[in-house]
């Protein structure tokens, strides 16, 4: 059983047959399923999303060189940080803090069982 962490899923990601549920959970919960024994699936593209989502909630994460390909198993979970009101960056590198500070952070924990 793995956990794995990152900012999007994808169908192909889930096996041809299987049950899965989602449960939310609080920044101080992803904090620590992140910071345990937790498999990054970052892409390194979002290097400033994960700058803001270090400087928002304190959950520190490497930046990966290269995104991973995951296929879940039954048993495995997938935590999804979802952000709404970042905006594009066009001509800039980095995000303001009031912009950061206005962004809705959510978390969601999908779990694989058998189908």
């Amino acid at each position: 059983m793995t956990t794995y962490f990152g900012f999007g899923l994808a169908d192909n990601m889930f096996p041809a047959t299987a049950n899965v549920s989602r449960r939310e959970l609080t920044p101080a919960e992803a904090k620590a399923v992140i910071e345990g024994d937790c498999a990054l699936c970052l892409n390194p593209s979002h290097s400033l999303t994960i700058a803001a989502m270090n400087n928002r909630f304190g959950i520190f994460c490497e930046i990966p060189t290269k995104a991973a390909s995951i296929n879940l198993k039954p048993g495995d979970s997938l935590l999804v940080m979802g952000v709404v009101g970042l905006p594009r960056l066009e001509g800039r590198h980095e995000y303001t803090q009031a912009e950061i500070d206005g962004a809705k952070f959510r978390f969601g924990l999908w779990t694989v069982s058998e189908g």
